[in-house]
């Protein structure tokens, strides 16, 4: 199985914010995993479509996640 990654213009371009606000997300915890090496920052496809789904919402009240277990 190949690993695809991402780099933080890939994944700033996919999300339609700032390379910018990654960097800030990183730094406070928020947002999908990610590796760094060598001072790269690098993020596995499948980190970030399992924080997509984290973050899918039925309302604006409640997360989709949240419902299932109701």
């Amino acid at each position: 199985m190949e690993i695809i990654h991402f780099n933080q213009r890939n994944l700033a371009q996919r999300w339609n914010v700032s390379e910018a606000t990654l960097e800030r997300w990183r730094s406070e915890g928020i947002g999908p995993m990610f590796l760094k090496l060598q001072g790269r920052v690098l993020y596995r496809l499948v980190d970030i479509e399992a924080y997509e789904a984290s973050c899918l919402s039925i309302s604006t009240k409640r997360l989709a996640s949240e419902n299932i277990a109701a």
